[in-house]
């Protein structure tokens, strides 16, 4: 009897925005992996960064959590269980402090990722997109350059370019690689400069995505950043993409448009347009578009995990 080769997902990004996607290819029976950023500093990670001196780990305990055996279970709630108070404790997730401990006992946050993985039964590798301690910049729509991924998430005025210190670090091995064996790439959704773009700041990531033969998606954010993407729509998403390096590199966007409900969205809620013109110039570029209604009605800036898992099984199928 012959064995069914599952097709393989790789998943790229970070910050709320994946865990979603990582799901939604568990279910479509794709074997995933999860390319993370590691430019966060703030919150908990910016605070074990600094102090500990390790790797940010909150995007990769979303991330496992996410494929875990069972997300929902006693082992994954303590994971993401943060401290609401406490000198010294308040604020981090517990994940975060076991990462940053197995760092220390193993000497290497790979194999405190690993051993995470195997505790929660995870379905799925999460891979650091790069090893380096990387520093996220920016300048800002007003010509500000502005430093830090936390400051560059809040910053005042829409992000115009992103860069890493030092510039292109060396990818982490294991990345390279399951991008370049995949079946399928989605890329985002996530915070645009913050979580997807620096990705591909990193020395060899964007190049192995323009050499994949993987269908490659990018799902595009349903509504902006307050601050990081404000006033963009979805083309300018796009756009953003291949002027960091992904020219080339996209076959099929998926777009949030609903228009009949927009004016439903709660005012503090910008919706990332997806109109008549803006799917026309994403499609100029060469792209695929696909719009859905992808908004989820109780958090309509997050992907309902249900239409995100149908409209990526008819792309990806």
């Amino acid at each position: 009897m012959s064995s069914v080769v599952r097709k393989s997902a790789v998943a790229v990004g970070g910050g709320t925005g994946l865990p979603s996607v990582l799901r939604a290819l568990l279910d479509l029976g794709f074997e995933t992996s999860a390319v993370v950023t590691m430019a966060d500093d703030g919150g908990s990670s910016g605070a074990l960064r600094r102090e500990l001196g390790i790797l940010p780990p909150g995007d990769i305990r979303n991330c496992l959590v996410a494929m875990a055996g069972d997300p929902t279970g006693l082992r994954a709630q303590l994971f993401q269980y943060r401290f609401a108070q406490g000198e010294g404790l308040s604020g981090h997730a517990v994940g975060n402090l076991v990462l940053a401990a197995l760092t220390d006992l193993s000497g290497s946050f790979p194999e405190a990722i690993n051993v995470v993985g195997e505790f929660l039964d995870a379905r799925g590798k999460v891979l650091p997109s790069t090893l380096a301690d990387v520093e996220l910049h920016g300048v800002d729509r007003m010509g500000r350059e502005v430093f830090g991924q936390a400051c560059l998430a809040s910053n005042e005025y829409p992000v115009e370019h992103a860069l890493l210190e030092p510039a292109n670090p060396p990818a982490y091995g294991p990345a390279i690689e399951a991008i370049a064996a995949a079946d399928a790439v989605v890329v985002g959704p996530g915070s645009l400069y913050t979580s997807i773009i620096p990705n591909f700041l990193v020395d060899g990531v964007a190049a192995a995505l323009a050499a994949s033969r993987a269908k490659r998606v990018y799902v595009c954010n349903v509504a902006n950043m307050r601050g990081e993407t404000n006033g963009l729509d979805a083309a300018d998403h796009v756009e953003a993409l291949i002027e960091h390096g992904l020219g080339g590199c996209i076959d099929v966007a998926i777009v949030h448009r609903c228009d009949s409900n927009e004016a439903l969205c709660p005012a503090e809620v910008e919706p990332v347009v997806a109109d008549d013109r803006v799917v026309a110039r994403i499609e100029a570029l060469g792209i695929q578009v696909v719009c859905a209604d992808l908004a989820d009605r109780e958090s309509p800036v997050r992907h309902a995990p249900a239409v995100l898992t149908r409209v990526l099984g008819e792309v990806l199928g």
